[in-house]
């Protein structure tokens, strides 16, 4: 009974956005990740004045449906927009589907979406493969009846089971594949509900995979200005929407930058385009019932609120990207540095190459340069003035 009651009342709230140069709403604020309602409602009180954004990305909350509920209608009735997060829909949790299918209706535009999963590219990435394959091959030769059949299969393809064969075509399709045979992301797609996801690496695969909106993971000492080229540059070509989010620079107290390095990291996003901007507030500092967040973020955002609606601002917002770097089809590098992963495999002959051209184009471009990768589904010609392919001497 409480449940059907949850799910039945409607909330009528204005509707308040930002507005960008080219009239795209753009959504400002910040990630909650604390335990509780009322420490919610706490900096939901903060930050409602200058912002219009709240995301719900609370573990603990995803799995409580009336916090869930309650938090999302107070962020509504206060004039934010709200997204919240699921790592997973548990099915433990049966009311976890049912609110989702709700919501667009409960909570009306407000509602932009579910942050669901998080990092799967970075995952890929940075998991620990050369321990995966080895523990693999010690299940699938060592389990009696299941060695007989798999026996036929490991013989057909050498070193598929120890990694040792590349073929980044079918690491691409097998990460793509995963995400599209994903039960959540399908049910998402199926109910028309916005799917977004973080990530610091392999963002065109991420929107391969089936997400509406990625979210680029700035502040935690890489390339700002590459991780936003890139994201923009899947988006752009591939017709979605993109945004950033400020995670730590630290991994220790006081985690996030300051205010100053914070505002030029979004504003520097908001320039180039992205319609979301958020702050990752987590953990909780000790005797900070903001999170991690201080006067000094809030003043960052402050003064980013202002900004943005300033008229005599809105025209430095990029409006339409001068040129193009394409990579080789899906070759799945982090581009973090010279010598990161492919996919799972180390750096190759064609690493140093592509950082190189990377480097330069991106201190002659900023962020007036689009990163994409060579495929057929997404032709470049006719999108951009200046193409500049990976393997051809610079013009």
């Amino acid at each position: 009974m409480v449940f059907i009651i949850l799910l039945s009342v409607i909330f009528f709230v204005p509707n308040f956005t930002l507005t960008s140069a080219s009239s795209e709403p753009v959504y400002l604020g910040v990630s909650f990740c604390g335990n509780t309602t009322d420490e919610a409602k706490l900096l939901i009180d903060e930050i409602k004045d200058y912002t219009n954004l709240f995301v719900l990305q609370s573990g603990p909350i995803s799995y409580d449906m009336v916090a869930t509920t309650e938090i999302c209608d107070y962020a509504t009735s206060q004039g934010l927009n709200i997204i919240v997060y699921f790592g997973w829909f548990n099915p433990r949790y049966t009311w976890q589907t049912f609110w989702v299918q709700n919501a667009p209706q409960r909570y009306g535009d407000k509602f932009l979406g579910v942050y669901y999963y998080d990092e799967p590219g970075g995952i890929q990435l940075d998991y620990d493969w050369e321990n995966h394959f080895t523990n693999l091959n010690e299940r699938l030769r060592g389990n009696g009846n299941s060695s007989q059949r798999y026996q036929a299969f490991i013989d057909s393809i050498p070193g598929y089971l120890n990694g040792t064969i590349r073929d980044y075509d079918v690491e691409a399709q097998a990460f793509i594949a995963y995400m599209q045979h994903d039960h959540d992301l399908l049910f998402l797609k199926e109910n028309s509900v916005p799917s977004f996801v973080s990530d610091y690496a392999l963002f065109w695969w991420d929107y391969l995979g089936g997400y509406d909106v990625v979210l680029a993971q700035l502040g935690n000492n890489a390339s700002i200005v590459q991780e936003i080229d890139l994201t923009k540059g899947a988006a752009h070509l591939q017709g979605k929407d993109w945004g950033a989010i400020v995670t730590w620079k630290y991994t220790e107290a006081p985690y996030l930058d300051s205010g100053k390095e914070i505002y030029d990291q979004l504003y520097l996003a908001y320039q180039a385009g992205a319609k979301y901007l958020i702050i990752f507030d987590y953990p909780e500092i000790e005797n900070n019932p903001y999170g991690v967040l201080t006067d000094d973020h809030f003043e960052a955002l402050q003064k980013l609120w202002a900004d943005i609606n300033n008229s005599k601002l809105l025209a430095k917002r990029v409006s339409s990207v001068d040129a193009v770097l394409v990579l080789p089809q899906n070759y799945g590098w982090g581009m973090r540095y010279v010598d990161d992963r492919i996919w799972l495999w180390d750096s190759d002959e064609y690493s140093p190459v592509i950082w190189d051209i990377s480097q330069k184009l991106i201190d002659l471009y900023g962020i007036n340069l689009d990163i994409v990768y060579d495929d057929p589904q997404f032709p470049v010609v006719g999108m951009y003035d200046k193409i500049y392919y990976w393997d051809q001497p610079l013009t």
